[in-house]
């Protein structure tokens, strides 16, 4: 009985329809990736040995850099208008006479580290161009002149209701008046608990912390 031969097919695949899916799939990373930006003052912090991860959103980051000039950060990816609530707050309360276009400007202001008398130029600059403009450092050592305790106070009243956490991000170079003029900041609007950012270093050999890890491994 004769068999049947059955045609031979080209066994090639077409790649096109595959490198279209891959080049839509490294687009849309590559539009919903929010990366990091740049900070502007460079601050070396001191070493611990433990961790925790850092709040992201809800938070306030207070900078001391090497030259004890203190610098304001608002973190808030989720509600964007806590930074309207924030600088038409200082913008009242201190009588700036910002423009509706540098209270704008303020949401994409990485940091804050001048005395409320230059607000207003770093806020008519563009963001972009903000990093090129020298800031002296937001007033604290003045205990009756902490501009500092303003700032913790609109943000506390901006994010009234919510947890807000308070991070403190010190140089190691930095002195402790500086510190303690932060920490006094704070206290006035009644804030007792806050975060120090550092650099994770490794857990001393022999030490019971030491111990501990090598008990879990």
């Amino acid at each position: 009985m004769p068999s049947a031969k059955i045609p031979k097919r080209s066994t090639d695949t077409d790649m096109t329809p595959f490198v279209d899916i891959a080049f839509l799939i490294l687009s849309f990373f590559i539009m919903a990736t929010k990366f990091k930006p740049p900070e502007p003052v460079e601050i070396t912090t001191p070493g611990s040995v433990l961790s925790q991860k850092l709040p992201e959103n809800n938070a306030v980051m207070i900078s001391i850099d090497s030259a004890n000039r203190v610098y304001f950060t608002v973190l808030s990816d989720r509600d964007p208008s806590k930074y309207d609530a924030i600088i038409r707050g200082i913008n009242a309360s201190q009588n700036l006479g910002l423009t509706p276009a540098e209270m704008a400007n303020f949401r994409k202001t990485y940091l804050v580290g001048v005395p409320f008398g230059g607000l207003k130029q770093l806020l008519a600059t563009d963001f972009k161009d903000q990093a090129k403009l020298s800031q002296p450092g937001i007033p604290v050592a003045d205990t009756l002149n902490n501009q500092l305790v303003w700032w913790i106070k609109e943000a506390k009243t901006a994010f009234a209701g919510e947890k807000l956490n308070y991070l403190i991000k010190g140089d190691g170079l930095s002195k402790y008046p500086t510190f303690n003029a932060v920490v006094q900041a704070l206290k006035k609007n009644e804030e007792f608990k806050y975060n120090l950012v550092t650099q994770l270093d490794d857990v001393p050999t022999g030490t019971a912390l030491y111990k501990a890890e090598q008990e879990k491994k």
